[in-house]
């Protein structure tokens, strides 16, 4: 594999910022945004303080078109969209700005910023590569999730259509499907519904909500060591062939097959 040059959105954190020095540490040459500015300086200090001087960190606020017409000014081989949010809570009864809001920052500027990119690239003739970090939830959709895990869905169609529209002019797609790994991301996003939810007001109760989510991240299934994850994503984003998607671990592969295929059978 050739040395890359790999721009990563939402790499403050999580995902993001343990793959962005992974990939470092392999000798690619990193950008690393991050959502906020008092994110910039203590991640530049930690590339300093491992000898990572091929891991570059810069602001990238999505919502921000200065920010992303300026990245997209940038030179790099690999454009990694791994910015997210999640909004949580029953799909009937949660307020739709809010609904708004998550396909803002997960589908619509995502989009911005790449076809920015990608027109950037045809231009030059440059052969370059996009991925997406896609959730094992933009392949099914467990009750109380819907929300968060339609964006997911939607950038799936984004990213199956551009494999195909960009293929001639040898611009690579991909997708990254984790599981519910434990990074912090998904035990936010279970606490977002309870700034709105109200036992006076909806049908759905806060207790009832709450132990849901707290009995699904009790199991294994729930919680699961993220090292796993970022150890894939080092290989699969500089990487030049591979899959189109990619679920991780197999187990969830597994079941997201199984899930498929009994959806032609669900009966209302």
């Amino acid at each position: 594999m050739t040395t890359k040059t790999i721009l990563i959105t939402g790499a403050g954190s999580g995902f993001g910022k343990a793959a962005a020095i992974g990939m470092a540490k392999n000798g690619h040459n990193i950008i690393a945004t991050v959502h906020v500015s008092s994110q910039v300086t203590p991640l530049r200090e930690e590339a300093e303080a491992l000898g990572l001087t091929n891991l570059r960190v810069e602001r990238l606020d999505l919502t921000d078109p200065y920010d992303i017409k300026q990245a997209q000014s940038w030179d790099f081989d690999v454009l990694w969209n791994n910015a997210g949010m999640g909004e949580a809570g029953p799909v009937w009864e949660i307020p739709v700005d809010l609904v708004r809001k998550n396909y803002e920052v997960n589908v619509f500027l995502p989009l911005i910023l790449t076809q920015g990119v990608v027109q950037k690239w045809v231009r030059e003739g440059k052969r370059g590569k996009v991925v997406f970090t896609s959730s094992m939830g933009g392949l099914f959709t467990p009750a109380n999730w819907g929300t968060y895990v339609s964006t997911k869905h939607a950038l799936e169609a984004f990213a199956e259509a551009m494999q195909q529209e960009l293929a001639q002019y040898g611009i690579k797609v991909q997708t990254i499907n984790p599981g519910a790994y434990y990074t912090g991301y998904n035990e936010t996003m279970a606490d977002n519904p309870f700034r709105w939810l109200d036992d006076e007001v909806n049908f759905t109760k806060r207790a009832d909500l709450r132990k849901g989510f707290d009995d699904f991240f009790a199991t294994p299934e729930g919680k699961m060591d993220a090292q796993e994850m970022i150890d894939r994503m080092i290989d699969i984003v500089p990487a030049d062939e591979g899959k189109f998607r990619n679920v991780v671990p197999q187990v969830i592969e597994d079941m997201l097959k199984e899930h498929q295929l009994a959806a032609w059978e669900n009966r209302i």
